[in-house]
């Protein structure tokens, strides 16, 4: 770390993770938890074309994880008989605490997403929702017109 004062960097959440599970899996690889993803409703329109079936890469704010330190840099999670650097594993301590979490759509109803693959606590903040692309063809952004 440098002596230099870091640029400051604000988000604000555009939602919170809504579900009655009592508690949720660490990793949305192995979750089959199902809730809502509940955005302030200016953001509808947003959130036309999300439809039930596609996959959504949602980041969120671990708002609850005890705050990092350095020694945190080299950690042990409970799966490994080692420790690993914090950028090679989905702690919750982290330098800048954003998670990511690939979710499975269920339904969508105005400012609702109703998903599956939750593994965040009831009540995390949202900061963002990107579509899961696997593949260059698959990227909303690129133009894959046949003619080229």
């Amino acid at each position: 770390m440098t002596d230099a004062k870091p640029e400051a960097i604000v988000f604000h959440p555009i939602g919170r993770v809504r579900h009655g599970a009592g508690s949720v899996p660490r990793h949305w690889s192995v979750s089959d938890v199902e809730g809502e993803l509940v955005l302030d409703p200016c953001y509808t329109a947003g959130l036309g074309d999300i439809q039930p079936g596609q996959r959504i890469v949602v980041l969120f704010h671990f708002d609850r994880s005890a705050p990092f330190e350095p020694g945190l840099l080299r950690q042990r999670p409970p799966h490994r008989d080692r420790e690993v650097g914090v950028f090679s594993i989905c702690s919750p301590r982290r330098p800048n605490p954003i998670g990511l979490s690939v979710l499975e759509v269920m339904g969508r109803d105005e400012n609702r997403i109703r998903v599956r693959g939750i593994d965040m606590f009831d009540g995390t903040p949202l900061l963002d929702i990107k579509p899961f692309v696997s593949t260059a063809a698959e990227c909303p952004s690129t133009d894959r017109r046949d003619d080229r």
